[in-house]
């Protein structure tokens, strides 16, 4: 009853009263706020937290040593709730947090994106691009505010005036901070679409995006124990397999350990883990490294730490394909993860690693600067494997037939054969060009038609589809 009467009172916008003075007074922030900042209060009273009696001060209150703290009201607040303000309540949460690669992600200044955004575009494409899904360097004024340049910015890997990584209202937006809302696909196509990752684009068109819409009022979002293949059986959205409960597995806020393949590089490596007692992370690429013993010290850019265990590539593999199994039979999932492994095998060979080795060759012996995007064949390359060849990658790690191929393996193999060769002669020379193509490129059978021409047998078969099914 109470909770009814303020929320009518907040949506009329009056003063509060009655019943709801209590709530004002046993949080003193409503009685302006309400007025002033409606949305903000109806949000929090339709919270978890209104009913679990947490309130604005217990999230936003801060110590007066605090780089952003500021007083109002007679209160040390900060405008800022930062993931180390969130673990008071919820630790583990933060803990699986602290060092998954979305908490790394403002970490971008050495990355060529950062160099397009930077340099090519411009420092305010950067604000308000880049840094909205990566995640700004808060910067505070004199007065313990946030600086308009550095916020508003709810960036995954937001790097806080406290020092702690990421925003947790990226994904529960606040006011709400629904566990419902963060487990819909919406909350990570912010961020997850576009040409050079669109893994929301991707799921869309998935048997499992389709499901999804046709049975989401079955999908039971807002229970608490939310297990794939008992609370629901069909449609899994992202947070369905790289963060919820089935199978063995437990809940996880580190979107990336069950993730066996990373798609992202020009090349793609398989991921193992490493996971330190100070609770961050380290991915080691390979098929089977050596991984340090848990128990075990190991020297790091940041010093010395201790293992606390360690994933394979295997394991994090098994770890999801548990969860697909909630749904698929066992031949199914093992069938789905070697189409994946294949597009990614004929990707890397067929087309980074040539690529990768001719960008090597040209750049080692001076026919391109190391400078990048200075010369039209950096461009090409970049977009080969930056946005072209991920969306082919992904793709196939999410059953996106489309973009595995049409917007994916099939734009690969066009800009490779139309744009890239030509600007490797152009760049090369035609005696220098044609050693490179000859040792990386058609040393390889898949691409010799390209230098002699398609089979007669090829040429027939297509010949005799289009006039039987087209007559012409």
């Amino acid at each position: 009853m109470e909770r009814t009467i303020v929320l009518l009172l907040v949506g009329a916008g009056m003063a509060l009263s009655g019943a709801a003075a209590a709530a004002e007074s046993a949080d003193p922030c409503l009685g302006c706020h309400a007025k002033r900042d409606p949305g903000i209060v109806n949000g929090w009273m339709a919270s978890q937290h209104h009913r679990m009696e947490v309130g604005c001060l217990d999230c936003h209150g801060a110590d007066p040593k605090d780089a952003d703290a500021f007083k109002h009201n007679g209160h040390t607040i900060a405008i800022i709730v930062s993931p180390a303000d969130c673990a008071q309540c919820h630790e583990k949460e933060v803990d699986e947090q602290k060092g998954s690669h979305h908490a790394k992600a403002g970490q971008i200044l050495g990355s060529l994106d950062n160099l397009l955004g930077e340099v090519v575009g411009g420092p305010a494409a950067v604000t308000a691009g880049c840094r909205q899904c990566h995640g700004s360097r808060v910067k505070v004024d004199a007065r313990g505010r946030p600086t308009w340049d550095t916020w508003p910015n709810t960036g995954m890997g937001r790097i806080n005036p406290d020092g702690s990584l990421g925003s947790c209202s990226a994904c529960h937006a606040r006011h709400e901070f629904s566990a419902a809302q963060a487990r819909q696909p919406e909350a990570c196509g912010k961020c997850h679409l576009g040409p050079d990752h669109p893994q929301m684009e991707v799921w869309e068109e998935s048997k499992h995006g389709v499901l999804y819409r046709a049975n989401r009022e079955k999908m039971n979002l807002d229970k608490d124990a939310w297990v794939a293949g008992k609370d629901y059986h069909s449609g899994p959205t992202c947070a369905s397999c790289h963060m919820s409960a089935g199978g063995r597995q437990g809940v996880t806020h580190d979107v990336g350990e069950r993730i066996s393949w990373t798609l992202r590089p020009p090349v793609s490596t398989k991921l193992n883990m490493v996971v330190y007692e100070d609770l961050s992370k380290e991915d080691i690429n390979g098929e089977a490294p050596a991984l340090p013993a848990a128990g075990s010290t190991v020297r790091t850019g940041s010093g010395d730490k201790k293992v606390a265990r360690t994933m394979s590539w295997r394991e994090r593999r098994g770890a999801m394909q548990d969860l697909c199994r909630q749904c698929h039979e066992p031949s199914f999932v093992d069938g789905a993860y070697r189409q994946f492994d294949d597009v990614v095998a004929l990707y890397n060979d067929k087309f980074a690693k040539p690529a990768k080795a001719i960008m090597d060759d040209l750049r080692g012996g001076g026919r391109i600067t190391g400078a990048d995007f200075d010369d039209p064949i950096e461009w090409t390359w970049y977009e080969l494997w930056h946005h072209e060849g991920r969306r082919a990658r992904h793709g196939a790690a999410m059953q996106g037939p489309d973009y595995a191929w049409w917007h994916g393996l099939y734009e690969v193999s066009k800009h490779f054969y139309e744009k890239f060769i030509p600007q490797i002669k152009q760049v090369a020379g035609e005696a220098l060009a044609q050693e490179l193509l000859e040792r990386h490129v058609y040393s390889q059978p898949g691409h010799q038609w390209h230098r002699d021409g398609m089979s007669r047998e090829q040429l027939e078969k297509v010949r005799k589809f289009y006039e039987e099914r087209y007559q012409q």
